[in-house]
């Protein structure tokens, strides 16, 4: 089964570290990444720049309206996702742990599992059924 790990966190404390720390933080993550990739468990790995670069599209009653932003009001924000392939949610959970384990500061990790929807030429492409 394929899950989502969300991951959450403070931009602007991860936007503030230095290139050494931020480079210290993708090795830490790639080092538990590694397993899950050399069984080919790991899908796509995607970190998502700051809120400050998106833009939303609110769906009103009449035509969609575009914003700069997110315009959410929490402290943390979305910062990027994993794709894993694991048995049971229980085993994407000790994967976002591990990821938690290696990834400094206060945060959170979202885990859901995914429905692939992909023509059947993509699907082929990414090996997925």
């Amino acid at each position: 089964m394929l899950y989502a790990v969300l991951c959450y966190n403070d931009e602007k404390a991860v936007s503030a570290w230095t290139a050494e720390e931020d480079a210290e933080c993708m090795a830490r993550l790639g080092a538990v990444q590694e397993p899950m990739r050399a069984n080919g468990r790991l899908g796509p790995v995607v970190r998502l720049q700051n809120t400050t670069e998106a833009k939303t599209l609110r769906k009103t009653s009449g035509e969609p309206v575009v914003f700069d932003g997110p315009f959410a009001e929490t402290k943390e924000q979305f910062l990027g996702f994993y794709v894993a392939d694991c048995e049971t949610i229980d085993q994407a959970v000790d994967f976002a742990k591990e990821l938690a384990i290696a990834n400094p500061g206060v945060g959170s990790y979202e885990i859901r599992p995914l429905r692939v929807y992909l023509p059947s030429a993509l699907a082929d492409a990414a090996g997925v059924s």
